[in-house]
Order: structure tokens, then sequence, then C-alpha cells
């Protein structure tokens, strides 16, 4: 019992330590996703340690055991380390706006459809329903543009980019746009929007996002997802006037990367000193973090952020809902 336990704390040292690496391989990269799921299983590990060695004669107690021990603990502070910032025990970056003045509102549906998905109506009704100004696809393809056709009475304005590669993307938009244009800023076949519209007399500026993450079906590295975030966040550090991030990043928000984006773009994460918002996987319990965001400039407030119900995909759809302070003259 004693070995098995060890060679088990042994796995979950190893693989808190593996994001320390220098590597952007998938096999490094992917165990900064489950944190909140590896502390978990860190305490487990510790309650039993402790267990046996409060049964085990004390002279039997051999010292790797303590050491076991005290490597547990460290882990799990550290584990901690990344994800308590996305609880109540944090203090939270965005000020809540409880008395909203609704023109001076912009909200944002994100959602990550799952392209062979057919439940078009659940989509349709979370847009019926919360009457977002924007929507945003991603995943989605030609079939998804003409079962979702009929909103674009609601929605005039309108930039589509229908893929079958599981990164097609659909903007769907209540204001005029006084910009907007489709890039593809590292890989070929995976598309960015960034566009402007005028909200009370300010330019604002959205970038929706959707890069590839590392995996052993998609690139084998994180690269290119993380110059993605880190060109965007640059650009966004060279633009003025209220900004907007949003999208499936393929990145959990305490991951390093999205840590750096941040720091370079001087966006502001609504979900510090709140929730995690899981926004995947929508049908697995144990799979759970969050992948789609929104990040904003410090000049909006936050209204609320909901994760929306079920619509067949393996991601919640996120509603975010901000208010743009106003200017002094």
């Amino acid at each position: 019992m004693n070995i098995v336990l060890n060679l088990f704390i042994v796995l979950l040292v190893a693989i808190t330590l593996a994001p320390l690496l220098p590597s952007k391989h998938w096999a490094v990269r992917v165990w900064e996703f489950p944190r909140l799921q590896i502390a978990a299983l860190i305490f487990i590990a510790l309650i039993a340690k402790t267990w046996t060695l409060s049964q085990a004669d004390a002279d039997s107690n051999a010292l790797y055991d303590y050491a076991a021990l005290a490597c547990l603990l460290v882990a799990f502070l550290y584990q901690l380390k990344w994800i308590v910032p996305y609880t109540l025990f944090y203090k939270s970056e965005v000020r809540r706006e409880k008395a909203p003045n609704k023109n001076h509102t912009i909200s944002i549906l994100s959602s990550n459809v799952f392209m062979p998905n057919k439940h078009y109506d659940a989509l349709r009704t979370e847009v019926e329903k919360h009457k977002p100004d924007f929507l945003v696809m991603l995943e989605s393809n030609k079939r998804w543009e003409e079962n979702i056709a009929c909103i674009e009475g609601d929605y005039p304005y309108t930039k589509h980019c229908p893929l079958e590669n599981l990164y097609g993307m659909h903007l769907y938009s209540k204001y005029p746009f006084s910009e907007v244009s489709l890039r593809f800023l590292i890989e070929d076949d995976v598309p960015s929007i960034r566009l402007t519209f005028t909200k009370n007399n300010q330019k604002v500026t959205l970038f929706f996002l959707h890069p590839k993450p590392p995996s052993p079906t998609e690139n084998e590295t994180a690269g290119p997802r993380d110059a993605e975030l880190l060109l965007v966040g640059k650009e966004v550090a060279n633009t003025d006037g209220p900004v907007i991030v949003a999208g499936d990043l393929n990145d959990v928000a305490w991951s390093p990367t999205t840590r750096k984006f941040k720091k370079i773009s001087g966006l502001l994460d609504p979900r510090i000193g709140r929730a995690f918002y899981n926004t995947f996987h929508a049908h697995y319990p144990l799979v759970k973090w969050p992948l789609d965001h929104v990040f904003h400039s410090d000049h909006f407030d936050l209204v609320h952020v909901k994760k929306l119900p079920d619509i067949g995909s393996d991601h919640f759809p996120l509603l975010t809902v901000l208010s743009l302070k106003q200017t002094n003259g």
C-alpha cells in the first residue's frame, strides 16, 4: 500500500513540475490545464499519506516518507497559487456595476458550437433570450451559417468565415462596423476578426480569436497558439481607447502564456476574484476548465459574466456584459 501511494505521489509531483520545463510540446503543456483536478488529487494523497504515517510504528517511518509528505504539501500550495485568483478568496480585478445604464452596456455571447453539433435551435434560443449586441460563433461552417441565418434581421452587420476544419468563425452584430477585417495571423487556416465600432462617441475595438491548442490531434506544440496570443497582446497595447478580446483561446486563464498576454496587453480579466467559469468540457464532469475568455481594457466595469446552458457542443456558451465608462466632456 505504502509503495503504491509513494509512486502515486511521485506522479503527482512530476505532473506539477512538468509545465516548468522549457518545452512547448503538448505532452508538457497539457498539465497547465487540470490544476484544480491535480490539486484535488494531491489533497487526497496528503490525507492518505498523513494517515499511513499516523498508523505506522514511528521507528518504521523512513525519511523519504516525510520528504514525500513535504513535497506533496509544496505541490499543493503551488497548484493553489495558480487557481486561487479565480475564486472568491481573491480580490476582484474588475469593479462590478450594480446599476448599469443600458445605453452604456456592451454584451458579447461567445459560443464554440462544435462543428458536428446540429442543435441550432439551442443556440438560437439563447440569442433570443439574452439579445447580445455581438454573437461570435466558433467552429462554425456553412451548415451553421445557413441554420442561424434567421437572426440576421436583428444582427444585420456580419463577418463570416465558414470552414470545415473546426476553425470557422461567424460574427453577428447589432452595431455597424467602422472597420472590420478577417485575418490569419499565424496559421493560414485559423482566422481571427478585428473590428471597430462606435459606442457613445467612443471608438471600441474588438478582437475575436480561436487559435489551435497543443494536442496530439491538433498542433504538436503550443508555439502557434502562444505566438498568436502574444501578437494580439502587443497589438492591443498599441491600440487607443476601449478594447475587448474574446473567444476560445484554447488556453486556461491561469497559464503562463495567458498571464503574459494580460501583462503585455494591459487588459483585465473579470473572472479574477469571482469564479472559474469553466466552459469546457460541457459533458464530462471531471474535465472542466476555462477555455473561453473575455478580456477588456480599464474602460469598462463588469455588469455580469454568465456560463449559459448546454447547446449540444463540448463548450458552454459564455455571455459577458460590460459597462463602458463615460469620458469627461
